[in-house]
């Protein structure tokens, strides 16, 4: 394990799992925000494991999930537009 994994797992333990928990037990909007961040964060991890394994296609997966979290974000707040 390199430096770059030991970011990554940090990460995931710093900023992935308490999200996941706000997200879940929270009110609507704060759980939307927690869940916008989490796309960010998700971003960062597999960019961090691919310089870390040396892996050209997590890269092109995290590009897409950058993408994909914001319309993501913005498809869920579309559908709960009457609770917020």
């Amino acid at each position: 394990m390199n430096e770059w994994v030991i970011a990554a797992l940090v990460l995931i333990a710093g900023g992935l799992v308490p999200l996941g928990v706000v997200s879940c037990f929270s009110d609507v909007i704060e759980g939307v925000v927690a869940l916008n961040l989490a796309g960010v964060i998700a971003t960062l991890v597999l960019a961090l494991l691919a310089e870390g394994f040396h892996r050209q296609p997590f890269i092109d997966m995290a590009v897409v999930l950058a993408f994909a979290s914001v319309a993501g974000s913005l498809t869920f707040l579309r559908f709960l537009e009457r609770e917020v």
